[in-house]
């Protein structure tokens, strides 16, 4: 009733006139628009919403709205930022703005969690990568930018927020709230390197900062000098950074005038070949590399090299999909940013990386992230240098899938922000023996952990909590390992948690075994 009186309303509103809407109606274009003419039509509109709409808005609303709604229409990745929000988020990145230690996406319009800085109050509170946010002191945040969620995240040292999540399903999920301080946070590009047996080195690399090769090459040599032979380089939950770190740290890994990646843009000056300058000092080093959902941008990029000339093995969960290169653009006089999509990466074979946008919306495009591009899209074969087959499309698929891990359950993040977690685990800590000889007990009695630390914890999740959880073995082993590296890091500060994930971790445990054939699945023989 209401869509039929609304008709027949505008059918009287046309009928009042017929004559003069006939005399002023433009005659349909016969050739494509001028750029004045478009401009003219998008005034037009501009002046009869100023003039005419039902409510008031300003010309600053609805040019905002226009500059979005022109950039969404070019890519997933381009943007505009105000001056005000531009300086925030710089202030943030360089860890002058505390922060709560998330880096966030959109996926399926919502504001997603894509990784969780380690040792963050994030991180302490039991937040996860795929965690929704759903608002932050009770406001919503449905509709917000990223970086506007970012900023409202920021605040000063020693404050506190409250956030809503959603885990799980999007038609029935799991929602809880955590309180967070907030802390100054500077991430460093690597943030745990160890050995995980007598001939393997390991290093993780969690984004692509200025000085991001540095740290790393700095990080092999520490492992190489305590025995390493052979090195797993830990991408995962990487969100990328800077592509010229990408190709410094491809440096140490490669002979001088490898290709690293290609850009390709429609200005000559953003088609570059990338090449290393140097022969790198890992070159021989044989090399296991860990990707999945979350690693992105210039972690694909790198990826994708060592996938392509053969260096590496490739093990994990296809990587997210991201292979547009972005260059900021400071607009006179206001001080605004504008960040544009300027070229696209290929891999050195010339995979485009970059998951489809054209053609589906917006939101949905960030609903595939992790997952294979559209089927025309794979249906391309591309060679590595030792002939192996490999394919575009959607990110970097692995040469060695692995299972995901185990979801970890809201009741979980509702016990990490009550502390209980940390209750246990510091109580545990303090009984065990200390020095490298109980460290090394600890490491070899898993059994131990179970007893000692999850039991404890489902037990006051139940009674606390009234809920009775039943993981699985596989969340088991997820959720003790959690916890005994939270023992080790209280007991045998500050690397001895680290040691224990080093060891433990099911990735990294599984990449061991093809170390003694990686020679026949690269296709080349490793020295």
């Amino acid at each position: 009733m209401v869509l039929a009186a609304t008709l027949r309303f505008s059918a009287l509103l046309l009928l009042e006139a017929p004559a003069a809407l006939a005399q002023q109606a433009p005659q349909a274009p016969t050739r494509q628009s001028s750029a004045y003419q478009e401009l003219q039509l998008f005034s037009g509109v501009l002046n009869q919403i100023r003039a005419n709409y039902v409510d008031s808005v300003t010309y600053r609303e609805l040019v905002r709205a226009a500059i979005d709604g022109m950039l969404h229409v070019l890519d997933p990745h381009s943007y505009f930022m105000p001056r005000a929000d531009w300086e925030q988020r710089s202030a943030r990145e360089r860890g002058e703005l505390p922060g709560v230690g998330l880096e966030l996406g959109q996926e399926d319009s919502a504001t997603t969690v894509l990784s969780v800085y380690p040792g963050s109050p994030a991180a302490k509170a039991g937040l996860e990568p795929g965690d929704r946010i759903a608002t932050i002191n009770d406001t919503a945040v449905a509709g917000l930018k990223l970086d506007d969620v970012s900023l409202r995240l920021a605040g000063p040292k020693g404050s506190t927020l409250r956030i809503r999540i959603d885990r799980g399903s999007r038609l029935e999920p799991d929602t809880l709230s955590v309180t967070l301080t907030r802390a100054v946070l500077r991430a460093p590009p690597v943030t745990i390197s160890g050995m995980v047996d007598s001939a393997t080195g390991y290093v993780r690399l969690i984004w692509f900062g200025l000085d991001a090769a540095h740290q790393l090459h700095d990080a092999v040599k520490r492992v190489k000098r305590q025995g390493a032979r052979r090195l797993i380089l830990d991408l995962r939950n990487n969100p990328g950074g800077v592509m010229d770190a990408a190709v410094d740290i491809a440096s140490d890994f490669f002979p001088s005038g490898t290709v690293v990646f290609r850009t390709k843009g429609r200005k000559p000056e953003e088609s570059h070949d990338f090449v290393t300058k140097r022969d790198g000092d890992f070159s021989d080093l044989p090399l296991i590399v860990l990707i999945n959902g979350q690693s992105a941008s210039a972690a694909e990029a790198l990826a994708g090299s060592l996938q392509d000339h053969d260096r590496a093995l490739i093990a994990g969960r296809r990587s997210f999909g991201k292979a547009l290169v972005q260059t900021g653009f400071l607009l006179v006089p206001s001080g605004d940013m504008v960040e544009l999509t300027v070229a696209r990466v290929f891999t050195p074979n010339g995979r485009l990386i970059q998951r489809r946008y054209r053609g589906i919306g917006y939101v949905q495009y960030w609903s595939f992230a992790g997952k294979s591009g559209a089927a025309e899209d794979t249906l391309a074969l591309f060679k590595t240098d030792h002939g192996r087959e490999v394919r575009g499309g959607g990110g970097i698929a692995p040469d060695v899938p692995l299972p995901a891990p185990a979801a970890v359950p809201v009741w979980w993040s509702v016990a990490s922000d009550s502390g209980f977690d940390i209750a246990v685990a510091d109580s545990v800590a303090q009984q065990l023996p200390a020095g490298r000889a109980g460290l090394a007990e600890w490491l070899g009695d898993r059994p131990q952990w179970s007893r000692r630390l999850l039991a404890p914890l489902l037990e006051r999740v139940h009674t606390r909590l009234g809920v009775l959880p039943h993981p699985d073995s596989a969340l088991s082993d997820r959720l003790t390992l959690r916890l005994a590296a939270r023992a080790a890091t209280v007991r045998w500060p500050p690397d001895g948690g680290d040691e224990l994930v080093i060891r433990a971790d099911p990735d990294i445990h599984a990449a061991l075994a093809y170390f003694s054939h990686l020679s026949a699945l690269l296709g080349a023989p490793v020295h």
